[in-house]
């Protein structure tokens, strides 16, 4: 255990030199302010709306950046330290593989929820220091829940990463592949369950399983929990009533979350252990 630390230590420390951590908190303060006081200026308002309706905005924009900086951090975990001829140094010390990639699989996941808080939280303090109608007990809830969410999201995709980096011989291969689970999960994965609603007509066998569809993808999962808890009447009444057919539980969701936030990285640990170095 003391190696995974030692690991995870050294992987957060050259995330925070590299800049990575101070660029993703002002990039996440960044956009929950801008969200906050301009996500109604296509409705001609500027100035802020409602909390709940800027922790909705904000779970439809975190869907499609957090994947994409969580595998831009953590998708040469392994290859690089191969291609830079490092990777025989590392395992020369007193670390085995899997200490090796579970080091660096919670630095990243660290520095992921480090930002994410420090973010997303300077931000909603700022907004309630100038908006006494957010001072509300409520909206830390829901911050609460959407910063624990995001950052059990970014660990799903520092995972993702990780196998990327196990599987590839070469870092722009391993780029190509993260770019490739980007895409397919964030657009292809939604879009496919819209083609088959569509062409199935909203039956009810459709409306059955595709509850249990979303439970497929981490984004998705990420979106229930953040949705579910703001509940009806935050822009989200669409989404709402496409589920509402099924009860989905805290525990349900929290366990749909931490097996996304295990489960690829298991994957990337099973992979790099049978390899040959």
């Amino acid at each position: 255990m003391n190696a995974v630390l030692a690991v995870a230590r050294k992987e957060f420390r050259d995330d925070f030199r590299s800049r990575w951590t101070l660029a993703i908190t002002v990039l996440f303060a960044v956009l929950a302010l801008g969200i906050a006081y301009f996500g109604a200026a296509a409705a001609g308002r500027f100035g802020f709306v409602s909390f709940d309706a800027t922790v909705a905005s904000l779970t439809t924009l975190a869907a499609f950046v957090i994947p994409l900086i969580g595998l831009l951090i953590a998708y040469d975990t392994i290859v690089g330290e191969r291609e830079s001829g490092t990777l025989m140094l590392l395992l020369s010390y007193p670390v085995s593989r899997a200490q090796l990639i579970a080091g660096k699989f919670l630095g990243h996941s660290a520095m992921l929820a480090t930002a994410a808080a420090l973010g997303f939280g300077a931000a909603v303090a700022l907004i309630q220091a100038m908006t006494p109608a957010a001072r509300t007990l409520e909206a830390w809830r829901h911050v609460a829940v959407f910063i624990a969410s995001a950052s059990m999201l970014g660990a799903t995709f520092a995972g993702v990463a990780c196998l990327v980096s196990a599987i590839a011989r070469e870092k722009a291969r391993a780029a190509g592949l993260a770019l490739m689970a980007w895409f397919a999960l964030v657009i292809v994965f939604d879009l496919a369950l819209l083609a088959l609603l569509v062409v199935s007509g909203g039956n009810a066998l459709e409306r059955a399983v595709y509850p249990y569809l979303l439970l497929a993808n981490p984004i998705d999962v990420f979106r229930l929990v953040n949705l579910l808890t703001l509940g009806e009447g935050a822009g989200n009444d669409v989404f709402m009533s496409m589920t509402a057919a099924h009860a989905y539980t805290p525990v349900l969701l929290g366990a749909a979350m931490s097996a996304w936030a295990l489960g690829p990285f298991a994957l990337a640990l099973a992979v790099f252990r049978r390899q040959e170095i």
